[in-house]
């Protein structure tokens, strides 16, 4: 029997070091909004919301349960598409003084080849921002 079929991701978790770096970043280098929510148990969470998909954050050692394995900070590596120029994030990198890793280079992503630069966050997780080739 093959398995049901799955659509798209509406979220995966980061455990960070500093929520308060984390939110910093992903608020001021990618443009994403910052969400404060009440999860079922009561508690506060953090998550970072950009078009139709949020990236939650974990505390290092506060993490909420059920949670990965080993929950560590800096171990993600993640694409984000992006239909502005490579150039324009070229600019707003170099602007806050954020260094590219790597790029502009092209890969190939789930839907095509991609132009993509590559950062760090403050965890030190790879972040690959691509677009469309």
């Amino acid at each position: 029997m093959p398995a049901p079929s799955l659509s798209c991701i509406d979220h995966f978790v980061l455990t960070v070091a500093s929520i308060d770096a984390a939110c910093a970043f992903y608020r001021d280098a990618l443009g994403m909004e910052v969400e404060r929510f009440a999860a079922a148990d009561g508690t506060t969470r953090t998550a970072l919301r950009f078009g139709a998909q949020k990236i939650n954050l974990h505390q290092a050692g506060a993490e909420f349960d059920p949670k990965a394995l080993r929950p560590t900070p800096g171990s993600g590596d993640f694409c984000l598409v992006s239909d502005a120029p490579t150039g324009a994030w070229q600019a707003h990198f170099h602007a806050l003084g954020v260094a590219i890793e790597d790029g502009p280079v092209k890969r190939t992503g789930a839907r095509g080849p991609l132009v993509s630069l590559y950062v760090r966050d403050p965890d030190g997780n790879l972040v690959e921002i691509a677009r469309p080739a």
